[in-house]
């Protein structure tokens, strides 16, 4: 019932099925090598204590070109990259100025990552220490406690698993403190809730836009100081966590303050005097309704600029604080993260006896009662009605279906996922088309929450709105998705017959494609097929439409999407996205912009089913 058998769409590699043997072969090494994988999503890593390494002196080995120096690894910056030339082995190590007491590093793999490599320390750049040692890596995000201290830490790669070098988005070094990881929520809490600023440059860079959850959108202040930017969370709560992602324009002196009285006392949760810019995820205390950012020194000639201010704490962030877009809430927004509300209460999941327990919600807004929402796995069908929940076995490459109606209803859906005996990895998928409104939350047994796929407005919306909003969204060209297998699918354009061979919008990427030097039909572009199957970083930045920019900016989410031609349909998943992440194409995960999470030691998951 996928539908998808007859498309000519190559998933990519080891993030989304469609080469079977691959994936096994990954759920066998993720089983071995029992890595703590996380997704990479607009919410930062919760983790264990203070980032070390961002924006510290860096070499390596070697550097593929001057265009992706070690430095580039420390830089928080998930666009840029360190890439090494192509052999065995090779080396990149950062300077922390002094020993300290390691307890994590976070690997941020490009295509081109080590199957065997070390993670090794030293007080003295010569002597070295090995913290930790694989031969069974499987690349992307890894997030891998250690035990050691050393002023210089490195990773010594000694396989690569691809023909190219090795090549890191970001390889970031945390020292123990800090707050229990467990204890600090992953939600933002301060999204979509009420934001002001002590100034702003212009109409077009308001206070809101670093709570909107848009990494394309941001706050910019008048060119002077101090300034400050301020987030009511709409009742006080418990503040663990701050994430802060700089435009060039940061700060080097500033404060994290709290308060329940804006016009009264603000208390001081975290200062700097020496701040980097980039990314940086913060371990605070503290508790108030009122958390604000106080610049007191700026980087560069102009303002102080973030594209986003994420607050996090030990209660969720499900409180409503009065919304950005005239005081509405309730996270009807594209991209924003459903409350506990959308999930329901989880009291009353079973405990599980295999990998993990999953519930199924009927979140149909009344179109079908829980006897016509059904889900099927591994020849198992059942309705809501008949079996909410499903202990779930260590599998590979499974597929999970979603019907309303009937059992074998045209009205259908799947999520994909590869689980072993301790992991949970796994994705929504827009890839081949959109059939029905899906979303996941994932929980861990030590207290991490995930969720990722649709976000709430597909589900409060109906069918027919969606369907005419997706229209009404995207270009000409793209309006024929929602009609081609309307009303129970809006098609990728890798499938439909107008970008095929023949068809009228059959030579709509040529031009752009050629002017980069790619010779692929309009139908291979979309699907990463032909030439493009073994180029993700170029077929992503042609469907992004970004391959003409300078290779540094190519995987900027902030250069996503600007002109045309563009796959306007991955856009629009993403606009309506959990976290703006989404599966729009095979090779969607390049930079981190698919819907995809690992999780280590799952308990449970909560999967929504709308219509």
């Amino acid at each position: 019932m996928s539908g998808s058998t007859s498309l000519l769409v190559r998933r990519r590699p080891g993030r989304h099925r469609g080469r079977q043997p691959y994936l096994v072969l990954t759920a066998l090494l993720a089983l071995v090598a029992g890595f703590l994988l996380v997704v990479t999503s607009q919410s930062p890593a919760r983790a264990a204590g203070t980032l070390l390494s961002q924006g510290k002196p860096a070499t390596a080995s070697s550097t593929e070109n001057a265009g992706t120096p070690a430095s580039a690894a420390f830089d928080g910056d998930p666009g840029t990259r360190w890439s090494s030339a192509a052999s065995d082995p090779q080396w990149i190590q950062v300077d922390l100025g002094s020993t300290q007491s390691i307890s994590q590093v976070t690997l941020n793999w490009e295509t081109a990552y080590a199957k065997a490599f070390t993670l090794q320390t030293s007080t003295n750049g010569t002597s070295w220490t090995t913290i930790y040692s694989t031969t069974t890596a499987t690349g992307g995000v890894q997030n891998l406690t250690v035990n050691g201290s050393g002023r210089y830490v490195r990773l010594n790669g000694t396989v690569r698993a691809t023909q190219w070098g090795y090549s890191l988005w970001e390889f970031q070094v945390y020292g123990a403190g800090g707050t229990n990881p467990g204890a600090c929520n992953t939600t933002n809490a301060a999204l979509n809730h009420t934001a002001t600023a002590s100034s702003t440059e212009n109409a077009g860079t308001p206070a809101s836009a670093a709570v909107d959850g848009n990494t394309g959108t941001r706050w910019s202040s008048a060119f002077s100081d101090p300034q400050w930017l301020q987030v009511d969370l709409g009742a006080s709560q418990q503040v663990c966590g701050i994430g802060l992602n700089w435009e060039a324009a940061y700060a080097t002196a500033y404060q994290i303050q709290v308060t329940d009285n804006p016009s009264g006392t603000w208390t001081t949760v975290y200062s700097t005097t020496s701040a980097t810019g980039g990314v940086q995820n913060l371990n605070v205390t503290g508790t108030g309704r009122y958390v604000r950012i106080n610049t007191t020194a700026r980087a560069t000639a102009y303002g102080v600029s973030l594209w986003e201010f994420q607050v996090f704490t030990t209660t969720g962030g499900t409180t409503n604080g009065g919304g950005n877009n005239g005081g509405t809430t309730g996270g009807s927004t594209g991209g924003t993260t459903p409350p506990d509300s959308f999930w329901g209460t989880t009291d009353d999941i079973p405990a599980a006896h295999n990998v993990m327990e999953l519930k199924i919600l009927n979140r149909t807004n009344g179109a079908y009662p829980d006897s016509q929402v059904y889900w099927s796995f591994n020849g198992q069908v059942h309705s809501i009605a008949d079996q909410p929940y499903f202990d779930m076995p260590a599998n590979s490459s499974g597929r999970m279906y979603f019907y309303v109606g009937s059992p074998n209803s045209q009205y259908y859906d799947f999520i994909e996922f590869t689980i072993g005996a301790t992991v949970f990895n796994g994705n929504t998928t827009r890839v081949d088309a959109w059939g029905l409104p899906l979303a996941i939350r994932l929980h861990s047994h030590d207290g991490q929450d995930i969720q990722l796929g649709d976000s709430q407005d597909l589900f409060t919306m109906s069918r027919d709105q969606v369907f005419a909003n997706f229209q009404a969204s995207v270009p000409q060209q793209f309006k024929v998705l929602a009609q081609t297998q309307a009303p129970y699918r809006i098609i990728a354009p890798g499938s439909d017959p107008s970008f095929r061979e023949g068809g009228v919008n059959a030579n709509y990427f040529t031009a752009y494609a050629q002017s980069v030097g790619v010779n692929e039909p309009t139908s291979n572009i979309f699907g990463c097929a032909g030439s493009m199957g073994a180029d993700a970083a170029k077929c992503a930045a042609l469907n992004r439409h970004t391959a003409t920019l300078p290779a540094a900016q190519q995987q900027d989410p902030t250069k996503f999407y600007s002109g045309d031609p563009a796959n306007w349909y991955a856009k629009y998943w993403h606009d309506h996205g959990i976290n703006h992440l989404a599966y729009g194409f095979p090779y969607d995960d390049v930079a981190g912009q698919a819907a995809y999470a690992s999780q280590q030691n799952p308990q449970w998951m909560e999967i929504a089913v709308g219509y």
